[in-house]
């Protein structure tokens, strides 16, 4: 008689793989159930969801366009979650970096975009950084959770954009509450015409790529992840792991601030306070369903931003609710972190 027993350890290699997979089926399950109380079919849902928008031209170029600032986010997210470093703070970081290029990008009296963005797109990143040090450094320094601080840090973030807006970024001509729009040398290029894919979907390429070179090929990358597997035999080995934890939530902050400048740079040309639609928690996704690696996030941001435009279609297909893409989201986030708990477990054969 064949006897099995799940005990704890690390999972095969095969089954982690497929745990994403698992985590979207069970989603899609669970959503079907809305769906039918909407009045439309799940399988009619999930074809407007997931199949139509490839069909088309205009929706495939849709998708590049909402997969930058979350891929970018979702990489800021997986640095952070790999060092053992909860960052919930992408969201506040994304509009420090989008603060910081909005003022560059109206500052910077020059015609040159080769000057101007690179200006940009380090200046959003030196701020995402100064805009996560300090839940970092109460983390390293005081051992205070970082989870409450980045989400806390996030609220004031929302009123500092606020106070900006509505004072002196305020638009003299319309009263609206945004900032100058910035000069045409700073706006991101157009990559595919009649579209609104810009430059900052290499930007993001760009980062990933450099990301999980670094992460996977360098000494530095390999200390991030030894810290958080476990930080008690990281220190035994010798590795600084106040050292590699804050310099993980800086990149991680710089990262998450670079969405901004793609939105300011790239989309609104101008500063608001609806600058991000989330963009930073779903980051969190994107790095979960990702299993904290950098070609999964990838993966993970292009469905997400598949997803997203999906609902556009189905809701206009089929009369459902425009924010079934955010239903899902929401539920990949808990099953998500549901079915990352079994890469804790392994079923092994009793002989």
């Amino acid at each position: 008689m064949l006897k099995l027993r799940i005990e704890r350890g690390s999972a095969p290699v095969w089954f982690r793989a497929i745990i994403p997979v698992i985590a979207v089926l069970i989603t899609f399950i669970l959503v079907s159930a809305l769906v039918i109380v909407a009045g439309a079919s799940p399988l009619s849902a999930f074809f407007e969801l997931l199949i139509n928008p490839l069909t088309k031209t205009t929706a495939r170029a849709d998708i590049l366009m909402m997969a930058t600032p979350i891929l970018l986010t979702g990489i800021a997210v997986t640095v952070a979650f790999a060092a053992g470093y909860y960052n919930i703070g992408a969201e506040g970081q994304l509009y420090a970096g989008g603060i910081a290029a909005a003022w560059v990008g109206t500052q910077l009296q020059t015609e040159s975009s080769v000057l101007m963005i690179p200006l940009m797109l380090i200046a959003g990143f030196i701020a995402g950084m100064l805009w996560a040090l300090l839940p970092a450094i109460l983390k390293v320094r005081l051992q205070v959770d970082e989870v409450v601080t980045t989400l806390l840090l996030n609220s004031v973030m929302l009123f500092l954009v606020s106070a900006l807006l509505n004072g002196p970024w305020r638009d003299p001509v319309s009263g609206w509450p945004q900032s100058p729009t910035i000069l045409a040398a700073a706006q991101f290029p157009v990559l595919i015409p009649r579209s609104r894919v810009h430059l900052g979907a290499i930007v993001a390429v760009i980062v990933a790529l450099v990301i999980w070179w670094v992460m996977s090929r360098t000494r530095f990358g390999i200390e991030v992840r030894a810290v958080g597997k476990n930080r008690d035999a990281a220190r035994f080995l010798g590795i600084p792991v106040g050292n590699r934890i804050l310099m993980a939530a800086l990149i991680s902050g710089g990262i998450a601030g670079l969405a901004g400048v793609s939105e300011v740079g790239g989309i609104h040309y101008y500063m608001t306070s609806t600058l991000s639609s989330n963009f930073g928690y779903i980051g969190v996704i994107v790095a979960t369903l990702g299993a904290l690696t950098v070609p999964g996030a990838i993966l993970s941001a292009l469905f997400l931003a598949l997803v997203n435009r999906g609902a556009i279609s189905a809701s206009r297909e089929l009369d459902v609710p425009v924010y079934l893409g955010d239903v899902i989201q929401a539920a990949l986030l808990l099953v998500g972190l549901a079915t990352l708990l079994l890469n804790r477990y392994r079923i092994r054969r009793i002989r």
